[in-house]
């Protein structure tokens, strides 16, 4: 149970809601921002007492039907209410690093798709595995050292962290809120993960934005996307961008294609055969 962390995010989102949300009266005096700590405790069937201990860590763990009160008093969604279980301990937690070691399957797969750029990315968004299709759209992976195929810290680049921009991407600022949430997900699952909590403390240590965006404590699902790439060869390649789990190993596969015929899927084929050769070129 990590109480710091659950009770910063059950005070995000008491002060997110108004009365008004949740059917009560808009009172001319309300000094606190969102709602009073009694207005989610009532609701949830738990003492005032106990709520204000629960956020300010000092709370024992709190039962399944306790936390399924809180979550409808807050009302909060499924991946907010799922996070809500993991900060409480409720939920699996991973006490192993998390892994790293791609399917052989799914490396086969990777090799066999057809005009679709494709990579794996870990619980760290470590990408650990990829084509050449998906190296020539965005940069050659292979040369790289291990600490450097990491698209958070592709993201949230520190002072002393030169390299190209998040590869001209039109949903830079979405995808950044993405690794933020995440990562503190992976936090949860992995809290003894050297290369998880090593990463969580590097970000906020050196990105302000990455200290900025974790303190608001947004727990959202990801939707499927569409992304551009500003590729200094091709130009502009918008792809869809599907993110399928592979959840025996806590990874996802993710996936750039095109339509047939569609102008993407012409510069996907020129960069088919042009290779890795585009990374020359400064992004």
């Amino acid at each position: 149970m990590d109480k710091q962390e659950l009770g910063a995010f059950l005070r995000s989102r008491r002060e997110r809601l108004r009365p008004q949300d949740v059917g009560l009266p808009t009172g001319p005096r309300r000094r606190t921002p969102g709602l009073r700590r009694e207005e989610v405790a009532v609701p949830a069937h738990i003492s005032t007492e106990y709520y204000v201990r629960l956020e300010q860590g000092r709370a024992p763990r709190p039962s399944g039907e306790v936390l399924a009160g809180i979550a409808g008093a807050l009302r909060l969604t499924d991946a907010e209410s799922d996070h809500l279980h993991v900060l409480a301990g409720t939920a699996p937690t991973r006490t192993r690093a998390h892994r790293r070691d791609v399917r052989p399957s799914i490396l086969a797969l990777l090799e066999r798709l057809p005009q679709t750029g494709g990579l794996v990315l870990s619980a760290a968004f470590e990408v650990l595995a990829w084509n050449d299709l998906a190296a020539a759209l965005m940069e050659d992976f292979g040369p790289l050292a291990p600490e450097q195929r990491n698209l958070a810290r592709r993201a949230f680049p520190g002072p002393d962290r030169a390299g190209p921009p998040l590869y001209g991407v039109s949903d830079a600022a979405e995808f950044r809120l993405h690794v933020v949430m995440q990562l503190r997900t992976a936090l949860a699952r992995y809290p003894a993960d050297p290369v998880v909590t090593g990463l969580v403390a590097e970000l906020r240590a050196t990105s302000p934005d990455f200290a900025r965006l974790g303190e608001r404590h947004d727990v959202r699902a990801a939707p499927t996307l569409t992304k551009t790439f500003r590729h200094p060869v091709v130009g502009e390649v918008t792809v869809d961008c599907d993110s399928l789990a592979l959840t025996d190993r806590d990874q996802h596969l993710v996936l750039y294609s095109a339509p047939p015929g569609s102008p993407a899927a012409q510069a996907l084929a020129l960069l088919g055969v042009l290779g890795t050769e585009t990374d020359a070129y400064l992004r």
